[in-house]
């Protein structure tokens, strides 16, 4: 069985658009923005409101049960959908467009699951007309054009039930994720802030370089991504497209820092995999002295906030790639190193936070996996879901 499919536009009984007016200090009625709407829900910030009076603000003022959709924004963010549950009184922003739906027709939570699906995400973006740098979406073409499931009420209301049970179990998870993510950051910032004594880079750091002809074939380069990101493996098809003669070879566990965006935390440390790789003279590389160092341990202390507004200091110039690391100042700075035995228990701490955070992470996948196959089940009509029966007692 498969359900019949409907216009949006015949369960939507009216559309309007927010409010333009700047927000105030001195105001006293939240507005919703679009940074408000996260995982299919409207959150209001107490903390940014506009001056209205009530008369001014009653024809905007949210209800439960109303879903606002962002309809002017970057691509990436145009048609971001999320339900108001009446959490508190608020009115919107000019950009966004509240859908008012027909509840004798339709649940709102069933609709916005299909809204903010990744299907569904998909195809208002595929609606939405695109400038330079924005998107517009028409609420008259999504109406028109932006077609839903309509099973009968009592039927949309337990398919977002059983939706539901699944967000509430990827929203656990990215909570617990989050926790261990702050916990981390706390414990290296513990670290960084006195745990052991002040070490220059260059007492454990010793720069190498093993220079290498450009290959005359295809070959692998490695790259590193900003904000303590890692590593990331590069094909060259085409090595005369490189204007370089010579290149450099890597080992693993050696430290790697690209000079040009050092300032916003590229620094990376060589994975196995991606010693076959090579690099350019923008990416001096460094071997750890093990007696002194715990390669492990130094990772945590490279790949965080506080390290790199010490490699911004060292980065003069303008913006982008016209700030460029001094190496000579790199091995200058200062990082707490307990002792060898104490930094390798450390590390082993944190590297069980991090295999925590990568089981939950797969968790989360798996969960959004499964709700995806749900969707596709159960708003097809594939799979049915039975109204339970309770016996009167």
């Amino acid at each position: 069985m498969t359900w019949k499919t409907v216009p949006i536009g015949t369960v939507i009984r009216s559309s309007q658009y927010g409010l333009s007016i700047p927000a105030d200090p001195n105001g006293h009625v939240p507005i919703v923005g679009m940074k408000d709407i996260q995982d299919g829900r409207v959150r209001i910030d107490p903390n940014v409101c506009v001056n209205l009076s009530e008369e001014d603000a009653r024809d905007y003022l949210l209800a439960n049960g109303d879903i606002l959709l962002n309809r002017t924004n970057s691509p990436d963010l145009v048609g971001k959908t999320g339900i108001y549950r009446g959490d508190g009184k608020a009115v919107f922003a000019s950009y966004l467009v509240r859908l008012v739906l027909d509840r004798e027709r339709v649940d709102p939570d069933y609709v916005v699951q299909i809204l903010a699906s990744e299907g569904g995400q998909r195809h208002i973006k595929q609606l939405a007309t695109r400038a330079v740098s924005q998107a517009n979406l028409n609420p008259t073409t999504f109406k028109n054009h932006f077609y839903i499931p309509l099973p009968e009420l009592g039927e949309q209301v337990r398919i977002r039930q059983v939706l539901l049970t699944w967000d509430a179990a990827i929203e656990k998870t990215e909570r617990l994720i989050a926790l261990r993510v702050r916990q981390k950051a706390w414990l290296v910032a513990k670290i960084i802030s006195g745990f052991g004594h002040s070490t220059k880079l260059g007492d454990f750091l010793k720069q190498v370089s093993r220079s290498v002809p450009k290959p005359g074939k295809p070959y692998w380069a490695l790259g590193i991504r900003s904000h303590g990101k890692g590593t990331f493996q590069r094909f060259v098809e085409d090595p005369s497209s490189v204007d370089m003669e010579e290149l450099y070879a890597l080992n693993r566990d050696n430290l790697i820092v690209n000079i040009t965006f050092a300032w916003e935390g590229a620094i990376a440390f060589v994975k196995p995999e991606d010693e076959p790789c090579l690099v350019s003279h923008r990416f001096p590389t460094y071997e750890v002295d093990r007696e002194k160092a715990d390669p492990h341990f130094v990772k945590y202390i490279v790949n965080c906030k506080q390290f790199f507004s010490q490699l911004a200091l060292i980065s003069p110039g303008g913006a982008g790639r016209n700030r460029v690391l001094n190496k000579r100042d790199f091995l200058k700075l200062e990082v707490s190193l307990p002792s060898l035995t104490e930094q390798k228990r450390l590390a082993q701490i944190l590297g069980g936070i991090d295999l925590l955070i990568e089981k939950e992470q797969s968790v989360l996948v798996a969960f959004k996996s499964q709700k995806r196959g749900l969707m596709q089940k159960l708003l097809t009509g594939q799979w049915r879901v039975k109204a339970v029966e309770t016996e009167a007692r």
